[in-house]
């Protein structure tokens, strides 16, 4: 691992990290962190710690390591591109593989914008690092998967910083029959409708078409910043907050908050290891560099259930209705067999997730289906039509325009 920053590109890492633990592992990765079953760690253990990615959402996602998640942290490492006035490559980094050359380090905190997120979870778990990543988990669908492939492969924790159903998990009423009914295995088909209305941020993170071109900041790595997307001239609204509204690096109103909004809904309707078959949206014709306005989309799952999510600031509203599941839909058979169906587990937070080596309510599966409800709204308006898709695949069936944005290519050298 001893390449330079040019010649060492993710999938070397990759490869060498993985070597390196299996020659090593106890003497490189405290035991602790590697766990397994059998090996849990002590609640006073303390776990070195990094942040990669420093402004806007980073300190508060590296606070919760030690608030949120019960950890006790030594935060050794701050890495961010923003960085080369004051880059030490001992506390301060530009350069995030030098991060995870550590040994040292056990927990990585990622609040990079989006087009970052896969590739740099991947490199810190293959590195055996544990991972807690902001949202959106990823930038387009074919990089949720290659981090829950690197998550099983590497045998670490990932969590992905949206909390909702930890709540939704302990909800009483209609919400835990609901989801008894539709996580039980039971129910083949269901009128069941869930209509998500507003709290998206839609116009407020609309890209900006019109923005003046300028010098690069002294203090600013522009090409690590734009790492595997198109290196494009510096505009200022490219970086900061309304990075949002650039397809380059994120993916508008929906990146910033549907992980919030939809992570709890997928839960409560038992989603978490499929997706939907289609998907249609109302929009007016997006812009091939910013994201815009839209007004719903419409969402239809194998077993019938329907995701409705409304903006409420773009056309009319969808017109559809919330329709809860209920015991009746199923046989009498069946409702004697989901009333003898225990009671789900409580979710295992990140915390406990490390401690013990068993994989956290966030998880990298849930994570990615929830992301793909936002990815595949987002691609519809992109291309402005209906698509269906194969959720045991994840193609997009019969479309070859959409799957190149499900798909995304990466500026060499970087690839999943």
């Amino acid at each position: 691992m001893k390449k330079s920053t040019t010649e060492m590109t993710r999938r070397g890492l990759m490869k060498g990290a993985a070597a390196a633990a299996a020659v090593a592992s106890v003497s490189i990765v405290p035991s602790h962190v590697l766990g397994g079953p059998g090996k849990p760690a002590a609640p006073s253990d303390t776990f070195g710690a990094a942040l990669i990615g420093c402004g806007g959402r980073g300190g508060g996602t590296f606070r919760d390591l030690s608030g949120k998640h019960g950890l006790n942290i030594k935060k050794l490492a701050m890495c961010d591109v923003k960085y080369k006035d004051k880059c030490d490559n001992k506390m301060f980094y530009t350069d995030f593989r030098r991060v995870l050359e550590r040994k040292d380090i056990d927990i990585v905190a990622i609040a990079t914008p989006p087009h970052w997120h896969a590739l740099i979870s991947i490199a810190a778990m293959a590195s055996g690092k544990d991972v807690v990543c902001e949202k959106p988990m990823t930038k387009f669908i074919g990089e949720g998967r290659a981090v829950v492939n690197a998550a099983k492969r590497y045998g670490r924790i990932f969590q992905v910083g949206t909390y909702g159903r930890f709540g939704m998990a302990t909800s009483r009423g209609t919400n835990a029959m609901t989801r008894k009914i539709m996580s039980s295995g039971l129910l083949k088909k269901t009128k069941a409708v869930y209509v998500h209305r507003g709290g998206l941020k839609v116009k407020q993170w609309s890209g900006s078409v019109d923005q003046a071109y300028a010098e690069i900041p002294a203090n600013l790595d522009w090409d690590m910043y734009c790492g595997p997307s198109p290196l494009k001239p510096y505009q200022s609204r490219r970086v900061g907050g309304t990075h949002r509204g650039y397809w380059d690096y994120d993916s508008g109103g929906l990146g910033d908050m549907g992980q919030h909004k939809f992570d709890p809904i997928n839960f409560l309707h038992g989603k978490d290891n499929t997706g939907p078959i289609s998907v249609e949206t109302h929009a007016p014709p997006a812009h091939a560099e910013v994201a815009g306005m839209w007004g719903w989309s419409k969402l239809t799952y194998a077993d019938g259930f329907q995701l409705v999510i409304e903006s409420g600031e773009w056309g009319e509203p969808s017109g559809m209705k919330r329709c809860h599941p209920t015991i009746e839909e199923l046989s009498p058979a069946d409702q004697e067999k989901l009333k003898a169906m225990p009671d789900q587990k409580p979710l295992i937070g990140f915390g406990e997730a490390v401690k013990t080596r068993q994989q956290p309510g966030g998880h990298a599966e849930a994570a990615h289906r929830t992301v793909c409800i936002m990815h595949l709204t987002n691609i519809s308006i992109r291309v402005g039509r209906k698509l269906n898709f194969d959720p045991v695949t994840e193609q997009i069936v019969g479309d070859e325009e959409a799957n190149r944005l499900a798909y995304q290519p990466m500026r060499a050298p970087w690839h999943l």
